[in-house]
């Protein structure tokens, strides 16, 4: 198990035997598996943006040395810092690493495992029967395809899940390019199964405005139809607050929880609003429902009224799901959006985050 400690992982030395049952896991993560000296944060690949008013910090892709590995979530554009105006929006959520988790615990510490310690707005891909690219159709041993990821080896357990860790054949053909104020990754799969892609992610940040801009392209060049839905898994640690009644978000339509909150939350009018300040193992989790077909309802505020600082996110898509997750450390909408792609097609989406701090709050109302 590793600790993070503000900016770094370090050993935490009371566990330095290893899980039988864990030891495949661990394996299939080199760097990981032997991590059992200190690990400092700044060794992760990570390319500083800025664009005067926004400065963030991004780590990218490294199957060797990257600060994420895991089998979930998309490796390009995970944020370790965003900043504006003394505010910070974006930071790892959780207070030890563990790879042999399969996903978070939440208690007196927060233990993330690999395929859930990541940071910043981070995206999955899911086909729409809830499984993978080609995971329902390949046989135990053969591949299948997670977009961002790479070729991953289907094992013997039939059941998909996000939360285990697959072994990987190939993370595909990468590439990175950069500038003052935009990074743009590409990934290139050539698969043995009619599943071929190029996926491309730039961030981007406007010329003197408080904007980040994540524009995605996914090219078919495969001969069988990519149909998924990806969601983005907003992390937002707002001036790395607790969750609680500082906390509101708000949405351009009247949610309904198909959960209960547990006393935790509640909804009134367009609004999210936290009941109590969040401790311990405390865990919101819903669906929300209520939303149309129009782009227009991708949209979401998330504001601390206590330090004044808050995003508006919005896509260019229809929202096809929307959940919401918060522990006492972050706060999470997760909005999803379908994608199909014939064949030698491209599909191309947008997400807009725009940051703002106290004096500025009136001009964000809607």
């Amino acid at each position: 198990m590793l600790l993070w400690t503000e900016g770094s992982f370090v050993r935490e030395t009371k566990i330095l035997g290893v899980r039988i049952r864990n030891l495949r896991v661990l394996l299939s993560l080199p760097v990981l598996a032997c991590a059992i000296i200190p690990v400092s944060a700044q060794q992760y690949p990570k390319i500083e943006l800025s664009n005067g008013l926004l400065s963030a910090t991004i780590y990218r892709p490294d199957p060797q040395n990257g600060f994420y590995r895991g089998t979930r979530f998309d490796w390009a554009g995970v944020i370790a810092r965003l900043e504006y105006k003394g505010h910070s929006y974006f930071g790892p959520f959780f207070d030890r690493f563990d790879a042999g988790e399969p996903d978070v615990i939440v208690g007196p510490t927060i233990v993330a495992g690999a395929n859930s310690a990541a940071s910043g707005p981070v995206e999955e891909f899911l086909s729409s029967d809830g499984t993978s690219l080609g995971y329902s159709d390949a046989k135990v041993g053969e591949p299948f395809y997670k977009i961002g990821v790479g070729t991953l080896q289907k094992p013997e357990e039939k059941n998909y899940s996000s939360f285990q860790h697959y072994t990987i054949l190939d993370v595909g053909q990468r590439t990175t390019r950069t500038g003052k104020d935009w990074i743009e990754f590409a990934q290139v799969v050539k698969g043995d199964s009619g599943h071929s892609y190029i996926y491309r992610k730039t961030i981007r940040f406007k010329k003197s405005r408080p904007i980040m801009i994540l524009e995605h392209s996914l090219k078919n060049t495969g001969h069988e139809p990519i149909e998924a839905e990806v969601y983005d898994h907003n992390f937002l640690r707002i001036d790395r607050q607790t969750s609680g009644p500082e906390i509101v978000v708000t949405f351009p339509f009247q949610p309904l929880a198909t959960e209960k909150m547990d006393g935790m939350a509640e909804i009134r009018g367009d609004q999210i609003i936290f009941l109590k300040e969040l401790k311990g193992s405390d865990t919101l989790y819903t669906l929300l429902e209520g939303f149309g077909k129009r782009a227009a309802d991708y949209r979401m505020q998330v504001e601390n009224r206590k330090t004044g600082a808050g995003v508006i996110i919005t896509g260019n898509r229809p929202l096809a799901k929307l959940a919401f997750w918060a522990i006492r450390t972050v706060v999470a909408p997760e909005p999803f959006i379908h994608i199909r792609v014939e064949p030698g097609q491209e599909y191309r989406w947008r997400y807009q985050y725009e940051f703002y701090a106290a004096s500025e709050r009136s001009s964000t109302a809607h």
